[in-house]
């Protein structure tokens, strides 16, 4: 745009002064309306993430010496409300890795090992149906390769909606998730196959206690949260409510019908799913945790030494996946849920430039696969 102007001005040089203004005027104005300013790339794929059906979305992305920000659809369905700017949300299965810290930090105090077993830590707790705690690691735990069941499934709350408005506001203990899961017989041998299991992350948030004597609550707070002043994150308990400004999430639990589920008691999460954040909060977690300001080297490589996670399509460490780049190479993140709120997040090997993208509903296939394309996209251009 700006050389067709210059063009121009170079044209009227030989006109009256007030011709040649009122030329220019009338030209720039035709010009901006004919061909109007592109929009920035992280507002195109936010809104092409909207149009997949998400009722909100946020987008952020930093690096040393930037910070971009992205929203659209809006706070609430059937309303004009704008997302709010830096709300807070449930970040879900992305609590993982926040965990995932906590003990390779105390692994790298030398107050436990990543092979102690479940049975050293909590005894008698992983019993029954084929599960045996004097089998499984710690290491597994957080690798998901020590095939314990999955809990999900055994909690209303969060399989329907009927389940949901019964129980939304129910508090489980760990030892409670714990009975429920060793219900069922284990997906196979420790360390012979590799399943996604949140009843790991609770267990590891069990042993978290037991090692140093606090709640994994109080841990994260200590370790992560203050340390690193992410203000806008929460370890809730068994509060049902999102603290500060925050978007209703909404779920439809397989139907055609979605409803408000942005009051939960997540105590069914603790350790797996259950933190509270904001964007921004997550991409400087993200920065310090693969920049080595949270871990010592030793640990880190733990963390991101990767195997295949079939169930996933990609790589996974400890409480960490690794996630190929459109680019070449790869980037360290997770995705979370948790009941209304869906979010990815992660950054570059060497933590210099982050993104964290979250929406306001299940997230459907089209939905997923456009949160993956603008991380993509946006920690390639890192190489740009």
């Amino acid at each position: 745009m700006h050389g067709l102007r210059r063009r121009r001005r170079s044209l009227l040089v030989l006109t009256s002064l007030a011709t040649a203004v009122l030329a220019t005027s009338t030209a720039s104005t035709a010009s901006a309306s004919a061909k109007p300013r592109p929009a920035d790339p992280l507002q195109r794929q936010v809104e092409a993430i909207r149009d997949t059906g998400a009722v909100g979305v946020h987008a952020e992305v930093m690096s040393p010496d930037a910070r971009d920000s992205a929203y659209a659809g809006t706070a609430a369905m059937n309303t004009q409300r704008p997302m709010p700017r830096d709300g807070r949300f449930r970040i879900g299965s992305a609590t993982k890795t926040f965990t995932a810290t906590v003990v390779l930090q105390l692994v790298g105090e030398g107050r436990m090992s990543l092979e102690d077993t479940v049975e050293q830590w909590l005894p008698g707790v992983v019993r029954g149906n084929g599960n045996d705690g004097r089998h499984i690691t710690v290491r597994q735990l957080l690798q998901h390769t020590s095939g314990i069941p999955d809990v999900k499934p055994e909690i209303p709350a969060l399989n329907s909606a009927n389940g949901y408005r019964a129980e939304r506001y129910r508090t489980y203990t760990a030892e409670e998730l714990m009975e429920r899961a060793m219900r069922k017989r284990p997906d196979f041998p420790p360390g012979r196959g590799w399943s996604y299991s949140n009843t790991n992350y609770t267990l590891a948030a069990m042993i978290t206690h037991k090692v140093t004597g606090r709640s994994w609550a109080t841990e994260v707070r200590d370790r992560i949260i203050r340390p690193l002043s992410l203000t806008g994150t929460t370890t809730p308990g068994t509060s049902p409510f999102i603290p500060g400004p925050h978007a209703r999430g909404y779920a439809a639990f397989g139907t055609d019908r979605s409803i408000d589920v942005t009051t939960l008691n997540p105590s069914m999460a603790v350790g797996s799913g259950s933190i509270i954040s904001t964007a921004h909060d997550l991409n400087r977690f993200y920065a310090a945790l693969l920049g080595g300001r949270l871990l010592a080297p030793a640990q880190l490589d733990e963390m991101t030494t990767t195997m295949p996670a079939p169930e996933l399509g990609v790589r996974y460490g400890l409480g960490l996946a690794e996630i190929p780049l459109p680019c070449g190479g790869s980037y360290f993140g997770h995705r979370g849920e948790l009941l209304g709120y869906v979010t990815w997040g992660g950054a570059t090997r060497d933590g210099t430039r982050t993104a964290v993208v979250y929406v306001t509903s299940d997230g459907g296939q089209d939905t997923q696969q456009a949160m993956i394309t603008l991380m993509g996209q946006e920690l390639c251009r890192t190489r740009s």
